[in-house]
């Protein structure tokens, strides 16, 4: 369960930004600011782990040698007052070591982004962080919903324009995913498993 928001949305948003970088947080736990708010989540659970692993290891055969993919990279959305961490991060390498910051990147600079809910961000995930992630101009975000009512669901959104994004492919596990240029690659999820 994730803890309640803190401090309240009336502070700074370089107050909030500097508490997240200057606080010791509980070790494994993901903090992010949403909506103005710091938000500090458990450690994920393996079949989350392994799900990013999946979708890390589809991603990399075809990336340019200039591109990496990453797990646990802090990106700022300052339009929206967030700092979230998406579970997979795909951006040019070079942007970790010339964005000026130690401890974040500019979210403008992703060109992949994808969620794996758990029961405790599943809310955010698919509300909060969609319109945080199109607003930024994110191309493409992929939101992996094992705990979505009924059975586990997929979406592909793409086309970010005016703080929202387009769905551009729909399904449940067991389906293959068509994730467009620049990958132009079809993530099989045959293996994902369920909770």
């Amino acid at each position: 369960m994730s803890a309640p928001p803190y401090p309240p949305a009336s502070d700074s948003w370089e107050g909030l930004v500097r508490l997240w970088e200057e606080t010791d947080w509980p070790e494994g736990c993901k903090v992010e600011i949403v909506e103005g708010s710091i938000r500090v989540t458990p450690p994920a659970m393996n079949h989350h782990a392994y799900i990013a692993s999946r979708i890390q290891s589809a991603l990399h055969p075809d990336l340019p040698e200039e591109w990496g993919i990453h797990q646990r990279q802090s990106v700022l959305v300052p339009a929206c007052r967030a700092l979230l961490t998406p579970d997979v991060l795909v951006l040019p390498s070079s942007v970790l070591v010339e964005s000026g910051t130690e401890h974040y990147v500019p979210a403008t600079h992703a060109a992949l982004v994808a969620e794996i809910t758990s029961p405790s961000t599943a809310a955010q995930d698919r509300i909060e962080k969609l319109f945080a992630y199109a607003r930024a101009g994110i191309p493409l975000y992929l939101l992996i919903d094992p705990h979505a009512t009924g059975s586990p669901t997929i979406h592909l959104y793409g086309e970010p324009g005016d703080g929202k994004y387009r769905v551009l492919w729909a399904g449940t596990f067991g389906e293959v995913v068509p994730v467009p240029a620049p990958f132009d690659l079809a993530l099989d999820t045959s293996g994902f498993p369920r909770p």
